[in-house]
């Protein structure tokens, strides 16, 4: 039973942090969403802030293993590279929107701590890694992949907050325009 308190706790955190912000979410708004006490929290994490941090870990080490490239992937040439993690991260967003939301608005948190900070950079590398070797061969744009990386991330979540909103639909054909728009922000013309 005290594991499933403790799911609670994430779960209710979760949806308060993607909707409300860090700052705009108390620990008794938590235990109340969570059918909790606000002392019972306290049980199970020293403080708002380590809380935050569990979950932000938690999610970013879960985004990371679901768009890890595998060696059959990672052959495939690098158009197709792009596309792999693309329909991964949708296919994660749209069974996970709350986490999206969540990691997006809380990812630059002077309260997440080192090891977030680190996990985060670690799934950025997934990205990284991709863009380098698609500088080095010529095919992506000769720019930051950090801006490189914001420019196409951006854009997804935005399409899925536009989604959330009631202003675009949540259909294949958005998504493969979507793919081909954030695709043709990062490769070489020249």
């Amino acid at each position: 039973m005290a594991n499933n308190k403790r799911e609670d706790i994430l779960s209710a955190a979760l949806q308060l942090f993607a909707s409300r912000g860090y700052d705009g979410t108390t620990v008794p708004m938590i235990a109340e969403q969570a059918n909790v006490g606000a002392g019972t929290i306290y049980r199970y994490f020293e403080s708002k802030e380590q809380l935050v941090n569990v979950l932000f870990q938690h999610w970013v080490e879960n985004l990371a293993s679901s768009i890890v490239m595998g060696q059959e992937e990672s052959r495939l040439p690098l158009r197709e590279q792009f596309s792999w993690i693309f329909k991964r991260l949708i296919t994660f967003a749209n069974d996970h929107l709350d986490v999206i939301m969540f990691l997006d608005s809380h990812c630059g948190g002077l309260y997440l701590d080192e090891k977030s900070s680190y996990e985060f950079n670690t799934m950025l590398n997934v990205f990284r890694e991709v863009l380098e070797y698609g500088k080095k061969e010529g095919i992506i744009k000769n720019f930051n992949e950090n801006a490189l990386i914001g420019m196409v991330w951006g854009a997804f979540v935005q399409l899925f907050k536009l989604i959330r909103g009631g202003l675009l639909e949540n259909n294949a054909e958005l998504f493969r325009h979507a793919e081909e728009s954030c695709w043709d922000a990062i490769k070489n013309n020249d």
